[in-house]
């Protein structure tokens, strides 16, 4: 049986899909090695019908899709990974229905295979600061913009999410998400920032 998350999973509300993946598995195939790592910490960005002022597909022209956010519209279980601050790249996945921007932003894994590729990648540190942020993660399993819009369901695909026991409510710690600049009011301190409670791999 496979441990690939189907389409299914991630056709939910962005808030619903951060929370889930929480425990689960990221895995990256690079040169026919697998590269993973438990995620531990994620955020949602434009959960629902309602505006979210601190989403790519909120604040730029006006919630239409243009070449940097379509991929953020659908459909959901697909990749989007985008450039920030002219060095990062940061990966999310795609949440709720086709037509509306949603996604979740991968923040931060506890490594598991592939160490010491990942460390290549990175550099010699710390194990707890290998993958402990959006950006390092991404530099970590080599993700880049070809892996936009790439499918996470596809059977031969080369980034995929696998399944893993869901992760209890008691050990989920909820804050305002991270990084956001100027963005305004509520939605600079809403609190859909997920991560494992306790876990030395969140990021700092």
């Amino acid at each position: 049986m496979s441990l690939k998350l189907p389409a299914t999973f991630y056709a939910h509300s962005a808030r619903t899909v951060a929370q889930a993946l929480l425990g689960k598995t990221l895995v990256r195939r690079l040169n026919g090695r697998r590269l993973s790592g438990t995620i531990v910490e994620t955020e949602a960005y434009c959960d629902g019908d309602a505006p979210d002022l601190a989403c790519h597909g909120e604040r730029v022209n006006n919630a239409q899709p243009t070449p940097r956010t379509a991929v953020m519209f659908g459909p959901a279980g697909v990749a989007y990974v985008y450039f920030t601050y002219g060095i990062h790249w940061m990966f999310n996945v795609v949440t709720g229905q086709t037509g509306q921007p949603n996604a979740v932003l991968v923040r931060a894994l506890e490594p598991v295979e592939g160490i010491d590729q990942m460390m290549a990648l990175r550099g010699e540190r710390p194990l707890t600061q290998l993958t402990n942020g959006p950006a390092k993660l991404a530099q970590a399993l080599a993700i880049d913009k070809s892996l936009n819009g790439a499918n996470l369901c596809a059977p031969d695909g080369v980034i995929w999410i696998e399944d893993a026991p869901a992760v209890p409510p008691s050990l989920i710690a909820v804050g305002p998400r991270i990084g956001l600049g100027k963005t305004p009011e509520p939605w600079y301190s809403m609190p859909w920032r997920y991560w494992l409670a306790g876990n030395p791999f969140v990021s700092k």
